[in-house]
């Protein structure tokens, strides 16, 4: 199993990391309670994904900040 990370705006895959899954979710509540199941993803193969922002799209948030108010904002 593999933790994937991938920009939740343009899709870009970010990074790949060979861990434990589960033990990254737990990590993960810690942080962001209450948000990690609107960011974290589990397929039928047991990999996870994580949906978080590249630098690309966070520069545009910056230049653009309306941005923030829409889910995906990239066509």
């Amino acid at each position: 199993m593999s933790v994937r990370y991938r920009c939740r705006h343009c899709e870009t895959e970010i990074g790949t990391l060979p861990f434990d899954a589960d033990e990254t979710i737990r990590k993960l509540h810690q942080f962001e309670i209450g948000e990690v199941d609107d960011y974290v993803e589990r397929d039928e193969r047991g990999d996870t994904t994580v949906h978080c922002i590249c630098e690309h799209c966070e520069d545009s948030l910056r230049q653009f900040p309306d941005y923030h108010a829409l889910k995906k904002w990239l066509q």
